[in-house]
């Protein structure tokens, strides 16, 4: 089992089994097989670039939804966005864009994009942002596309455009993550700009975005 692997295994039995978050273990029980041999359980994944019905938004990696929009780790802690893990090594599990819009990757930014929406699908008269995020690998090796080095700004892109890979970079190379993507829909400021995503009351949940169901603790397309 990779370091990053035990990683994530520990923050979901803290997760689902440190009181007061006695909850889902049916979802810990499955992101746990799924972790240990995806091959077997290809019922668990949802597919990158795979839309939904009508949803407005396109899946945006391949892998395991585990952790969702308001899940907890942590007394306190509400999670801002949709974590799924891929099935593969660093680098090599697929992240697309969610929706058409205008990229963005900050100066400062080792694995991330953030991607401005100027009509919510879902309510036209607001401005909405998609952030996606840990690709790169513990010690900040990006697996972004080169066509978005750091510093872009207002690229267009369209719905399904390959934006990078899925890695474990958590900015401490002593801690890194599991091999996921985190994908979360971040709302406007009245400027036009983004709001801080790491508090989620300046998130929306993707889920009705990707047009998303809950089929016996797995998120599926309908």
């Amino acid at each position: 089992m990779t370091g990053g692997v035990f990683f994530v295994l520990l923050l979901i039995l803290g997760y689902y089994f440190l009181p007061p978050l006695v909850t889902g273990a049916t979802r810990f029980t499955q992101l746990r097989q799924w972790l240990t041999d995806p091959a077997a359980h290809p019922e668990l994944a949802i597919a990158a670039g795979n839309r939904c019905g009508d949803a407005p938004f396109v899946l945006p990696t391949d892998g395991y939804l585990g952790f969702g929009w308001g899940d907890s780790f942590r007394p306190g802690h509400q999670h801002q966005g949709l974590d799924i893990f891929g099935a593969t090594d660093l680098n090599q599990t697929p992240v697309v864009a969610a929706y058409d819009g205008y990229l963005t990757r900050e100066s400062d930014w080792v694995s991330s994009v953030i991607i401005r929406h100027p009509s919510d699908p879902l309510n036209p008269s607001r401005q909405i942002w998609t952030y996606y995020t840990h690709m790169a690998d513990q010690y900040g090796a990006s697996f972004v596309l080169p066509d978005f080095p750091r510093g872009t700004r207002e690229l267009f892109v369209t719905a399904g455009t390959l934006l990078g890979y899925q890695g474990n970079y958590s900015a401490d190379p002593a801690k890194p993550v599991g091999i996921h993507l985190h994908f979360s829909v971040v709302q406007s400021k009245p400027d036009g700009g983004y709001k801080n995503e790491l508090d989620i009351n300046n998130t929306y949940d993707p889920i009705p975005y990707l047009g998303l169901a809950l089929k016996d603790e797995v998120w599926k397309c309908p």
